[in-house]
């Protein structure tokens, strides 16, 4: 089997994990609106003992509807991207992720509750987006392209004042976390796994059908085919029609 079918394999980890992600997040919301309990409280609140909790319970918290909503379908889409192109780091940037983005908005964030699960998706954004681009390898720099395309925009959420009612620190330390990942996790270089027909070890020139067209210098030979492998060329019956355009007064206008 091609290495590069190896590193590239669908297996059920990789949507099983971001449904688990979403399961949990939609039952802890669902029980906050069915008990009327609001688990806020367990968010991040920078620069307190108490608020050092919420960096492992905030990406599972959600202050409305609108909110889980907006995060669960860029969750599950990077998330499943994220395992299926880069299943060896996966685990590791899913967790040191929460952990990392989660301890720097502890760190720089304003005196207020920060929940939801927008900084794990910024760790995701960007360390798709810096470890394609890093690998330099055809497909995961789509990736990135594709990311870009979709994703793009959320830059504009790290900087303050563009929307006072969301957390630009959360995204900024996931923005961070995910590039600080991307140079520091390896990966496979899925480049050396290519292997053109001609470096395989049991390449013979002289038998190659492409290399038959040049000389042992590099010259170009005009080598004619078989005449066993030449098909008569039958001119097609409708190349002998006449096609003449004659108005007609029974014509139709059409407006």
């Amino acid at each position: 089997m091609n290495n590069e079918y190896q590193h590239f394999k669908f297996t059920p980890s990789v949507w099983l994990v971001p449904t688990l992600m979403l399961i949990l997040m939609w039952f802890i919301f669902f029980a906050e609106n069915s008990f009327h309990i609001s688990l806020t409280p367990h968010g991040i609140l920078p620069r307190t003992v108490s608020g050092l909790q919420g960096i492992i319970f905030s990406p599972f918290l959600h202050g409305n509807l609108n909110h889980i909503v907006n995060n669960s379908i860029p969750l599950f889409v990077l998330t499943t991207a994220l395992i299926y192109f880069y299943r060896n780091v996966s685990l590791k940037v899913l967790f040191y992720g929460i952990l990392l983005s989660g301890l720097i908005t502890w760190v720089i964030g304003r005196e207020s509750y920060h929940v939801g699960a927008s900084s794990l998706i910024y760790v995701l954004v960007s360390f798709i987006f810096f470890k394609g681009m890093m690998t330099k390898y055809y497909r995961l720099m789509a990736l990135s392209m594709a990311v870009v395309m979709f994703y793009g925009g959320m830059i504009w959420y790290v900087f303050p004042d563009v929307d006072k009612t969301i957390s630009w620190e959360g995204h900024l330390a996931g923005l961070l976390s995910g590039f600080f990942f991307a140079v520091r996790f390896k990966t496979p270089d899925y480049r050396q796994d290519i292997q053109y027909h001609w470096e395989k070890s049991d390449f013979k020139p002289e038998e190659d059908p492409f290399m038959k067209h040049f000389d042992e210098n590099g010259n170009f030979v005009n080598t004619p085919e078989p005449e066993e492998e030449m098909e008569d060329i039958v001119p097609s019956p409708i190349l002998n029609y006449v096609y003449e355009y004659k108005p007609t007064n029974d014509a139709k206008k059409i407006e």
